[in-house]
């Protein structure tokens, strides 16, 4: 589908008003709060962003995971402008390019602060220290929290919120960086962790998110029951598949609906209330706007 196709499908939601109530109108408009769309098949990139209209999705994060994939996202947001909102960084879960090569995201983030929304997804490897240490293997964590510092600082010059893959301990690591640098515009996604930890991040302001795991996993069903309703989202952390009713389906930002019917269902609100509420969270978070 040709740009034009794209802002033209998009048209209800460039010329809904600032400050109008959605709900009067219909349910508000959906945002994927976390998405990889530039890891989907390129051939399966086009389709999806192409879909979103008709399934009353205003936008996606579109997050990194390092310098080709900052590189990606951002020329999938001037293709689709308004609808892909890239952020930009390196995930943790990988080993640690050359100092040089760092180097060049940073410059090259520097170059392209406009255009960003967001610093992410940066953070710290729990699973892959983990896997490590099942293993037996060594694994050094100390440059992961220098990278993720240097991040931090970066978000914090610029005033750009930052998302972060930050779990159980490792999350308290970053809240301690997150408190050091005074920043408070930060975004744990898939979150979990201690209640200690819970309601340290809920206390600083940090935002949380949902994936499609919140319709058969415990763990972060209670997280939903804790967290402040105001400092909420949903997410898809897309193409990453999931289980119980979304087994063998490919993950498509729409699934962020069946994310907010649950936390409807879990907290005993009314849908369109909560779908009102993320809908606004995300926006003011990522301060977007048409």
């Amino acid at each position: 589908m040709s740009d034009v196709k794209v802002r033209c499908a998009l048209k209800w939601n460039s010329q809904t008003k600032p400050g109008l109530d959605l709900t009067a109108i219909g349910p508000a408009p959906l945002i994927d709060a976390h998405i990889h769309v530039d890891s989907y098949p390129p051939e399966q990139q086009e389709l999806l962003l192409a879909s979103l209209a008709n399934s009353s999705v205003q936008a996606v994060i579109a997050v990194s995971m390092h310098l080709g994939s900052s590189r990606a996202n951002l020329q999938l947001a001037k293709r689709y402008p308004g609808l892909v909102r890239p952020a930009f960084g390196f995930h943790p879960e990988q080993a640690l390019p050359p100092q040089a090569e760092l180097e060049l995201l940073f410059n090259w983030m520097d170059e392209h602060v406009q255009q960003m929304v967001a610093v992410g997804e940066v953070g710290l490897p729990y699973y892959n220290r983990l896997e490590a240490s099942q293993s037996g293997s060594p694994f050094d964590l100390a440059p992961y929290i220098v990278l993720l510092e240097r991040f931090i600082q970066f978000a914090s010059k610029h005033n750009k919120p930052i998302v972060l893959h930050a779990v159980y301990e490792d999350a308290d690591i970053a809240c301690d960086l997150l408190e050091r640098h005074g920043i408070t515009q930060a975004h744990f996604h898939w979150f979990k962790g201690s209640t200690a930890t819970i309601e340290r991040m809920a206390r600083n302001g940090y935002y949380v998110s949902f994936t499609p795991d919140l319709l058969y996993e415990e763990e972060i069903r209670s997280l939903a029951r804790q967290y402040p309703s105001d400092q909420i989202m949903a997410e898809t952390d897309g193409p990453w598949p999931f289980e119980g009713p979304f087994t063998g389906q490919e993950t498509h930002p729409r699934m962020t609906a069946d994310v907010i019917r649950a936390y409807s269902k879990l907290t005993h609100q009314d849908e369109s209330a909560v779908r009102q509420l993320f809908y606004e969270n995300t926006r003011r978070f990522y301060s977007l706007s048409d």
